[in-house]
């Protein structure tokens, strides 16, 4: 089971630049105790609760989930408002990727959490394979199907049945951009492709490279992919090429390798040219963006809302130096590719299903809004929860793909094809990357190295 490369690494730079760490839920993440309130805070949940929730005095609760730093922090103080609501006492449990196979440790040794925070479909789907997942009970049911969109309850669910609960969500369709270069080339944020590849113009004009693409990490190219696709194809085709229903020699993914070549092959609009970009990673990409003052080697960088972790290694500061516009329209609309985290009971027990409740609700979706780094599925949540309008925009586009909104697809394929440096769509594409002319090629080799993988 593969890992969430690109999430996990975010957390990690995060973690490595000097983020607080935390080691249990007795502390706010600030170094402060809340001895008065007996470990919750109320900021951020409304005066009548949204959500109802059991007594639970005395039973203890884990959570296991592979977060460190600021994102195990802000959940911690989820896990204590729910501790302040149901005199649950609850435990983190600091879990390593890959998580199934962490998990599958704990269950041998006979002492699973009681929930997990999984952040694959699959990893999800493996789960209950394995027969370690436990049904979502009909409270936290009810939760979902108040607060999310349909195909938010479908990523958790198997066969029908509702397993997971998407607590934390990734918006992957973002182009971050530096704004003193987009002011000195006259520059304006563009909505559909074809303005994307103007701008671009624009600024080369302006003496600035237009694009910073990290593809050292063939993750990011795929990423560039899957946009193009689900706004060109449409969300359809978009599963059905990530169940591999259709093969990758289909017209539409020519239609979308077409496109992604006017940018790819065009070396004066990335930095350092196709060769310059294989050969820079993700992190360097981005800092690279918003260093330099006002001539930085590139213009715009794509990725997610992560991106403002390695931002944050610069001195430029989001919603002034760096800003953000949603991926443009290919087709008829702007797409949303995402990724996220799900909450899965490990256990039957009561207090296991409340937890899913409550992390299904608004209440707890806004306490973590508030401090910042975090986007929601659920589509209850007022956007003003978020404390700056970089993030409200983020979470604002996520929303409003409603059943449009598609899971990464690299994400669900077999880890051999869309998840192994070196190999499979990852490799592909950097040779694409190289030789965007070669586009009936490169569908033979993606169509070879998927049947492969799919055993199809």
């Amino acid at each position: 089971m593969r890992t969430t490369v690109r999430i996990r690494r975010a957390a990690l730079v995060f973690t490595a630049i000097g983020a607080l760490a935390l080691t249990g839920c007795g502390d706010d993440g600030d170094g402060t105790k809340d001895a008065k309130d007996g470990g919750g805070s109320s900021k951020g949940t409304g005066s009548t609760p949204s959500v109802a929730l059991p007594k639970l005095d005395g039973e203890k609760i884990s959570v296991a989930a592979v977060w460190t730093g600021p994102e195990q922090a802000n959940f911690v103080k989820v896990l204590k408002e729910f501790e302040k609501r149901t005199g649950a006492t609850v435990t983190f449990v600091p879990a390593q990727d890959p998580i199934v196979n962490f998990l599958g440790t704990k269950i041998a040794g006979g002492q699973p959490p009681d929930v997990a925070m999984i952040p694959q479909v699959g990893a999800i789907k493996q789960a209950v394979e394995k027969k370690w997942a436990k049904p979502a009970g009909a409270e936290a049911k009810a939760q979902l199907a108040k607060n999310y969109s349909q195909v938010w309850q479908d990523l958790g669910a198997v066969d029908g049945t509702q397993y997971g609960v998407y607590f934390k969500a990734a918006n992957k369709s973002l182009i971050w951009y530096n704004a003193k270069a987009f002011e000195n080339a006259g520059a304006s944020e563009p909505k559909t492709w074809k303005d994307f590849l103007a701008t671009a113009e624009t600024v080369s004009a302006s003496g600035v490279t237009p694009v910073s693409v990290g593809g050292a990490d063939g993750w990011t190219l795929t990423d560039w992919f899957e946009n193009i696709y689900l706004s060109q194809a449409g969300p359809e085709k978009y599963d059905q090429l990530a169940q591999h229903k259709i093969k990758w020699t289909d017209p539409s993914v020519k239609d979308a390798l077409t496109s992604l070549a006017q940018l790819f092959g065009k070396p004066s609009l990335i930095a350092g040219g196709a060769d310059g970009a294989l050969q820079t990673e993700f992190p360097a990409s981005v800092t690279q963006t918003f260093t330099g003052g006002d001539q930085p080697k590139g213009a715009m960088v794509f990725e997610g809302d992560f991106v403002s972790i390695n931002i944050a290694q610069t001195k430029a500061k989001i919603g002034t130096d760096a800003k953000v516009f949603p991926f443009p329209a290919v087709g008829a609309e702007s797409p949303v590719v995402t990724g996220g985290d799900a909450a899965v009971a490990l256990k039957d027990g009561k207090g296991a299903q409340a937890l899913l409740t409550w992390l299904a609700s608004t209440d707890a979706a806004k306490i973590w809004a508030e401090q910042g780094g975090f986007i929601s599925p659920n589509k209850s949540l007022d956007a003003a929860a978020y404390p700056n309008e970089v993030q409200r925009t983020m979470a604002k586009a996520l929303i409003a793909a409603g059943d449009a909104v598609r899971f990464d697809m690299s994400d669900q394929a077999p880890q051999s094809f869309g998840g192994t440096p070196g190999k499979g769509e990852w490799k592909t594409l950097q040779d694409f990357l190289k030789n965007p002319k070669d586009i009936a090629g490169t569908q033979a080799k993606l169509e070879s190295d998927a049947a492969k993988a799919y055993k199809s």
